[in-house]
C-alpha cells in the first residue's frame, strides 16, 4: 500500500542585490518571494505550508526560473511590472490589501491610511499594517511602496536599508525615462 505524499512547494534562494529571497512555487503559481532573513520567516512559512497543506522542498521550477530572470530584469532597471502567476495564501482581508498592493504603480508611494481608505475602510490602518507586514510576496507585491503618512521610511521584512534602495531605484527608474 502506497502512502500519498504530502504536496510540495519548490523552493529556491536568489541572491538580489538588496538580500536573499526565499521563492516558493505551488503547482505553477509563486506563493513565496520573501526576504530570506526577516524576522517573521518561521510564522510566514507556518502559514504558507498550513494554508497550502504542503511542505518546502528545494527544487527548480520554470517558474522559479523565470521570476529570477523578472527579478534580474526589475533591478536592471527592464520590467516596471511582473507578469507571474500568483497564490496569496491569506486570510480574505490580507488578500485585499495585497491586491490593493499590486495597484500603486511603480515608482510611487503610498501611505498606510491612504491605502486603508482605498480599501474603504479608513480606521482599519493598523489592520492593513499588519497585512501589509505578512506580505509572502515581497518586490512582486509592492509593499515596499508604503510608507508613513510624514512620508518616512517605516517597517520592512527586509530592512529600511532594502526599502530605500528599492524605491531609489524605482524612482531613478522613472526619470531616465525623461
Amino acid at each position: 500500500m502506497q502512502l500519498k505524499s504530502e504536496p510540495i512547494i519548490q523552493t529556491q534562494i536568489y541572491s538580489s542585490p538588496v538580500g536573499e529571497l526565499l521563492l516558493g512555487d505551488y503547482n505553477n503559481q509563486l506563493c513565496l518571494c520573501d526576504w530570506r532573513y526577516r524576522k517573521m520567516r518561521t510564522e510566514v512559512d507556518t502559514r504558507i505550508q498550513k494554508g497550502l497543506n504542503a511542505v518546502f522542498e528545494e527544487a527548480d521550477t520554470p517558474l522559479l526560473v523565470e521570476t529570477q530572470k523578472q527579478l534580474e530584469a526589475y533591478f536592471s532597471k527592464k520590467l516596471t511590472v511582473f507578469d507571474l502567476p500568483l497564490l496569496l495564501v491569506g486570510t480574505e482581508f490580507q488578500q485585499s490589501v495585497w491586491n490593493a498592493l499590486l495597484q500603486i504603480p511603480y515608482g510611487k508611494t503610498q501611505t498606510y491610511l491612504g491605502l486603508s481608505k482605498q480599501l474603504n475602510n479608513p480606521k482599519a490602518i493598523r489592520a492593513v499594517a499588519a497585512a501589509n507586514g505578512a506580505n509572502a510576496l515581497s518586490i512582486i507585491v509592492p509593499c515596499h511602496r508604503i510608507i508613513g503618512s510624514n512620508q518616512e521610511l517605516i517597517g520592512y521584512a527586509g530592512g529600511l536599508t532594502a526599502k530605500k534602495k528599492l524605491l531609489v531605484l524605482e524612482q531613478e527608474s522613472q526619470l531616465e525615462l525623461f
